[in-house]
């Protein structure tokens, strides 16, 4: 080789663990798509219903939700028909769910690409973001042919119209927060197993911590401060308040929601560069 040989490929250590180099991820993104559609495709790939179980899951969580909590438990849904009302905080919180935990074991799941194949490693967690991406898509299709049957059937849905251009945010906030929280989970446990163990569990306290079985009215003034920072609340009743007419809308929550996103996710990609150092060592 010459001196003045052209590399097609030249990879250098990163100097400073605080840099985040968005660039190399943009290069790898032909890896991206193919993770994308490997996360897709293999999911449902052996099932015999195959893709139609991205519809059966929130049909059948929404009617037990609706039997437990709204016929046993008689919980309040403000006037809003029982299967809109959970099915709307059901596709959003499946959505934040599962980013946070299917990224929470990036690195112990993929520990043995990673210690032989050098690529970006925010690439594996980023992919889990874009497939299921696609498939809130599709139960969001869902939601709305339901919530169109009810527009037309039912007199208690009031969509607020001019707040409709804030869903793409909504998603985006919510991406972020499974992002955020998975990735960090995600560089934690190459140490303390411990959490890898409180994600199951804990995602489910954090749902019944959120308004999804229930409206923020049946929420005392009391307790109100402490539901609202929780940055899914307001999320989630953003959602609810502009399909349903039904809910809390606050741009004060909805700034706070954003920035503790922001936060969040820099903080976390910044602990998962420092870890991907070294988590050979750990795992």
């Amino acid at each position: 080789m010459t001196q003045n040989e052209d590399w097609d490929l030249i990879i250098k250590p990163k100097s400073k663990w605080y840099q985040l180099d968005l660039g190399a991820i943009w290069k790898y993104r032909d890896l991206l798509l193919l993770l994308v559609r490997r996360d897709f495709v293999s999911v449902y790939k052996q099932t015999i219903l195959g893709p139609i179980w991205f519809f059966i899951q929130p049909i059948i969580t929404t009617i037990t939700f609706t039997v437990v909590f709204g016929y046993l438990a008689k919980i309040s849904t403000d006037g809003i028909p029982s299967l809109l009302f959970y099915l709307s905080g059901i596709t959003l919180w499946t959505y934040f769910s599962d980013c946070l935990n299917k990224t929470s074991n990036t690195f112990i799941a993929n520990a043995s690409v990673f210690g032989k194949v050098y690529f970006p490693r925010l690439i594996v967690p980023l992919s889990v973001l874009f497939s299921n991406l696609f498939k809130f898509g599709i139960q969001f299709f869902l939601f709305v042919v339901v919530w169109i049957y009810f527009l037309i059937t039912n007199h208690s849905v009031h969509p607020n119209w001019n707040l409709i251009w804030l869903l793409p945010l909504l998603v985006f906030v919510m991406a972020g927060l499974g992002l955020g929280f998975g990735i960090f989970i995600s560089s934690i446990t190459t140490k303390y197993r411990d959490f890898s163990f409180l994600v199951a569990f804990g995602v489910q306290l954090l749902m019944y911590a959120t308004p999804i079985v229930y409206p923020m009215s049946l929420v005392s003034d009391k307790l109100r401060f402490y539901v609202l920072l929780n940055p899914l609340t307001s999320i989630v009743e953003t959602f609810k308040y502009i399909f349903l007419g039904a809910g809390y809308f606050s741009w004060g929550s909805l700034i706070y929601s954003f920035t503790f996103m922001c936060l969040l996710l820099y903080g976390s990609i910044l602990l998962f560069n420092k870890t991907e150092k070294n988590f050979m060592d750990t795992v």
